[in-house]
């Protein structure tokens, strides 16, 4: 499976591809309507309940399809359109891991990278909540559930609800992840929202 391609969201061109990443599939939904900055790196005590962070968005093609599916998941329904047909998702569908993958590359990209990230603990209630078929563009977001400081160490954990939507605003897949992010230490620039 090839690395995916994306637009860079920093581009003074949100629409733009950089040159370097021209033939892009992958890309910001930022400009569109997020609410937060991220201009500065981002630490624990920069999230708050209730923030949403849109990651942007990413074509899913047959080809990304069935070259995740050969490595990953193969199972007729995610290599072959005919082998598709006969089940009841009438046609090739992406593997729900895929769609996470998908979802976590947006994730990574768009939010881990501008943040000081210290790992995850696990993922909770995974759901695919429709099948996701060549040409899908899905778009991501993330909300914050809950925020906890670490009573003894420099850090704390924050869940967020992660989502997928298609192109018509209806979920694909839904799961809670719970990750530790470092404190800002002294004399560190807050994040601008």
């Amino acid at each position: 499976m090839r690395p995916p391609r994306h637009l860079d969201p920093r581009s003074a061109h949100p629409g733009r591809r950089t040159a370097a990443r021209r033939g892009s599939r992958h890309r910001s939904a930022r400009r569109d309507r997020s609410p937060i900055r991220l201009d500065a790196v981002r630490y624990w005590d920069d999230f708050a309940v209730g923030q949403v962070y849109e990651l942007g968005s990413v074509e899913i093609t047959t080809e990304d399809i069935v070259d995740f599916a050969k490595q990953w998941d193969p199972q007729p329904f995610h290599l072959d359109d005919a082998a598709g047909r006969e089940t009841p998702f009438h046609g090739i569908i992406a593997s729900g891991w895929h769609t996470a993958s998908a979802f976590m590359r947006l994730y990574v990209d768009n939010l881990l990278l501008h943040c000081k990230a210290e790992g995850g603990f696990g993922v909770d209630e995974l759901r695919w909540l429709k099948p996701v078929r060549p040409g899908d563009v899905l778009t991501a977001r993330a909300t914050i559930e809950e925020v906890h400081a670490s009573k003894t160490r420099p850090r704390g954990t924050v869940r967020l609800r992660w989502e997928m939507f298609d192109r018509h605003g209806e979920p694909v897949l839904r799961m809670y992840g719970i990750n530790l992010f470092g404190r800002r230490p002294a004399g560190a620039e807050a994040a601008a929202d």
